[in-house]
């Protein structure tokens, strides 16, 4: 056995048995430390499968970030155990996570029922990070029964969580023009729950009007998705939130449903692996010699394009 595999071997053992700190460490090394990657999972793999995972997507502005510290003060009203990854856009000066969304959860964060963890959004889009899955599965591993992932907020483009995530909650607020026309666009097929937050602003009828109306063409594989009011800054309707995701939950389990989305998890864990092992080859590739003349060679014609892709896809 390496030296790697027993480190990652210990400490996914201290993840395991609850080790705060050991779990805090092994999402850093995971986002920062590829090479560690492979020997962290092999150790954390036989403890996962037990987490659900819950999505709160939507537009910037939407108050996902209120919305989703208005849950976890309900969770421990609940005693509920929940952790959050929160996904915040890339710092121009360290490259790593602005920690936006953790201030705005600082109420609940003190209480050892709540596990709390900004990470980087990918740049390429998407919402999440090439790191969600594997940290979704850490956070398997240490026990957690509930895993809400907030997305950074870049809009439409933002439904990798669909695949992260066993329920997607859809978050709106009234009065913006273009939210049904979002929801049409695509929101209406992935959502699981939509939540119209800031509901005591004009508009909000109007906005529940319009989302039903869109709903009535029948419930989603059997279930009907719910619209729900909240106003997180007041801590309304978390309650009625967190039945209307155990309700989800439950009817999953029950129709065989909740197999198929976690089948779907483990593809997008796949295919992030495989996205960021590839990336980092095409850099390496771009940075050879006899590619970088390649490149040049373009400017000046002598090359085509794919002429040029396949070098680099023969380096890989």
């Amino acid at each position: 056995m390496t030296t790697m595999s027993t480190d990652a071997g210990a400490l996914a053992s201290r993840l395991v048995a609850g080790d705060r700190a050991a779990l805090a460490r092994v999402l850093t090394r995971l986002e920062r430390d590829p090479a560690a990657i492979a020997a962290l999972d092999a150790a954390m793999s036989p403890h996962t499968g037990r987490a659900y995972t819950v999505g709160i997507t939507g537009a910037p502005g939407a108050g996902k970030s209120t919305l989703v510290g208005a849950l976890l003060e309900d969770s421990l009203r609940a005693d509920r155990r929940t952790a959050v990854l929160a996904l915040d856009p890339r710092s121009p000066l360290t490259h790593g996570a602005i920690l936006g969304d953790r201030m705005r959860m600082e109420t609940a964060t003190a209480d050892p029922r709540v596990f709390v963890r900004s990470m980087t959004a990918d740049p390429h889009g998407g919402g999440l990070s090439a790191t969600t899955p594997l940290a979704v599965r850490a956070l398997d591993a240490a026990g957690w029964p509930w895993v809400i992932i907030e997305t950074v907020g870049v809009g439409q483009s933002e439904l990798d969580v669909v695949e992260a995530a066993a329920t997607t909650v859809v978050v709106l607020n009234p009065g913006w023009g273009d939210e049904v026309q979002a929801v049409k666009a695509g929101l209406l097929e992935v959502a699981d729950v939509f939540v119209i937050n800031k509901a005591d602003r004009d508009g909000a009828a109007e906005l529940r009007y319009d989302l039903e109306r869109l709903l009535a063409a029948g419930p989603k594989g059997g279930w009907r998705v719910p619209v729900l009011d909240t106003v997180a800054s007041e801590r309304r309707g978390t309650t009625e939130l967190w039945a209307a995701i155990e309700a989800h939950r439950d009817f999953q389990q029950s129709t065989g449903a909740l197999s198929v989305r976690r089948q779907r998890f483990s593809a997008l864990a796949v295919r992030a692996l495989v996205d960021r092992d590839l990336r980092a080859r095409v850099a390496m590739a771009l940075a050879e010699p006899a590619i970088v003349a390649l490149v040049a060679g373009l400017e000046r014609g002598e090359h085509s394009l794919p002429a040029v892709c396949a070098a680099v896809l023969a380096r890989i």
